[in-house]
């Protein structure tokens, strides 16, 4: 993602929620943080992972980093920034990988059967 992707309040909402309904299926919990401050250039998004880890995710134009582990706050300062929400998921819940990866066989599967 480019450093300066700028997006309206309403865009990186729209962006927020693409975000959340691909993962939704491999997370305990993800929703969009109704507290923090929302810009043109970011947006929080508070998760709780598959094993009950709680954190508050910006998504900005340089990715997505956490930035707290309770929902909307912004404690950490973390500068270790993720591409995709996968990755960062990859890297903190490891029943995120299996929990994905179950569904990307059940879908072949079908898809399998449907040929």
């Amino acid at each position: 993602m480019d450093n300066n992707y700028l997006l309206d309040e309403h865009n990186w909402r729209l962006e927020a929620e693409s975000v959340i309904n691909d993962i939704k299926n491999h997370v305990y919990s993800i929703t969009l943080s109704e507290k923090l401050q929302n810009t043109n250039k970011k947006i929080f998004l508070n998760l709780i992972t598959l094993e009950n880890q709680t954190f508050c995710i910006e998504l900005s134009g340089q990715g997505f980093r956490i930035v707290g582990k309770s929902f909307d706050t912004t404690d950490i300062n973390c500068s270790q920034y993720y591409e995709t929400p996968y990755s960062l998921l990859n890297n903190v819940s490891p029943m995120f990988s299996t929990s994905f990866g179950n569904e990307l066989i059940a879908k072949l599967q079908n898809y399998g059967n449907e040929y």
